[in-house]
């Protein structure tokens, strides 16, 4: 961490290293680190005998919290649960409509007899099991880094599964909307079909960028100090 000038406040430029240093959700870090500058901030004033406190007690009372190296890792690792959580949340909340999707595309035409394509139909029943191995596995990530934490520790490689659980689904999510539009092609209501390709994809992409964050977020924790 860079030395601060001495002219600046040395509590906004010890949260300012930490925002810097952290990775994970942004209203989440936002919240810890300023209940950070909060806590400084009281004891600083603590230290000056409930004055408004001076450079001299705001670099005490840094000096006594501990340095970005010190605390950045168990901040760190509050972030990159909350950020496996947001993933696994995602996960679960949106494997149903994926399901949805594909029992649209699958009765596209059923009062005429026509059905997809045999090919299509095997993709679509592979597809279908590795979203629910995906959301089960997501609900037992929401398990224990919820309820189950009160009395279990959190393994440390969760947040890099939940990772590659959001990918794995990102990646259904994606072949699905190629399904889809498929079946958009072929079948008579292609509109209601083309629709639902273009919010798959959109659900895609919120599943895949939530994924890398986390897999970022599990990195830097693995990473250690």
């Amino acid at each position: 961490m860079s030395a601060p000038t001495t002219d600046a406040d040395p509590i906004e430029a010890h949260v300012a290293d930490l925002s810097a240093a952290l990775h994970g959700p942004v209203r989440v870090k936002s919240r810890m680190v300023m209940d950070l500058r909060d806590g400084l901030i009281d004891a600083a004033r603590d230290l000056s005998c409930g004055r408004e406190p001076d450079h001299h007690a705001a670099r005490q009372a840094v000096y006594e919290f501990g340095t970005v190296a010190e605390i950045a890792p168990s901040f760190q690792r509050e972030l990159t649960i909350a950020q496996a959580r947001h993933t696994a949340r995602a996960v679960m909340l949106i494997v149903p409509f994926l399901f949805l999707c594909w029992y649209l595309a699958e009765t596209w035409d059923g009062s005429t007899g026509h059905q997809l394509p045999d090919l299509v139909q095997l993709l679509v029943a592979h597809l279908g099991g590795i979203a629910a191995s995906a959301a089960f596995l997501a609900a037992a990530a929401l398990a224990a880094t919820g309820a189950l934490a009160r009395w279990l520790p959190t393994p440390h490689q969760l947040p890099l599964l939940v990772a590659w659980t959001g990918t794995t689904a990102a990646v259904a999510l994606a072949i699905s909307a190629l399904t889809l539009t498929l079946a958009s092609v072929l079948a008579t209501n292609w509109p209601l079909s083309a629709v639902a390709g273009v919010v798959t994809i959109a659900f895609h992409t919120r599943i895949a960028a939530s994924a890398r964050a986390c897999r970022e977020c599990a990195r830097v924790t693995l990473a250690g100090p």
